[in-house]
């Protein structure tokens, strides 16, 4: 079902995001920007989590698209990370693929609940 694999994957995904926001603070001695990773990173699995007791399709959408919103601001961060040099190209392709499935798993889950509900209103 593709609850268990989003969890998995946004799950994995945040425990990622915690150790990247470790390895920037300890290598850059930066402190203001892996904090706004470690938010958005993070928070998409936990509006996934939430989709899970949504009271309405509306509201599923709802929380996946919030996921989806996170995802994006998440994919700036990295790239900024990877612009001022504080991954490198191989960390940012790796964590970066990751996301990008994420990011496809939500769009096709957002499209298909969308179009439900249109055909169950016909």
């Amino acid at each position: 079902m593709k609850y268990n694999i989003l969890h998995d994957k946004t799950l994995d995904f945040a425990a990622r995001i915690v150790e990247l926001h470790k390895y920037v603070i300890r290598t850059q001695k930066e402190y203001d920007l892996p904090r706004q990773i470690l938010r958005s990173g993070t928070s998409i699995g936990a509006n996934c989590m939430e989709s899970r007791s949504a009271q309405s399709t509306a509201d599923f959408v709802s929380k996946l698209s919030i996921a989806l919103k996170e995802s994006d601001e998440t994919s700036y961060w990295l790239n900024l990370f990877l612009k001022v040099n504080y991954i490198t190209k191989e960390q940012f392709d790796s964590i970066n693929s990751d996301l990008q499935e994420i990011i496809k798993i939500l769009v096709t889950i957002i499209k298909k609940s969308k179009e439900n509900s249109l055909n169950s209103k016909i």
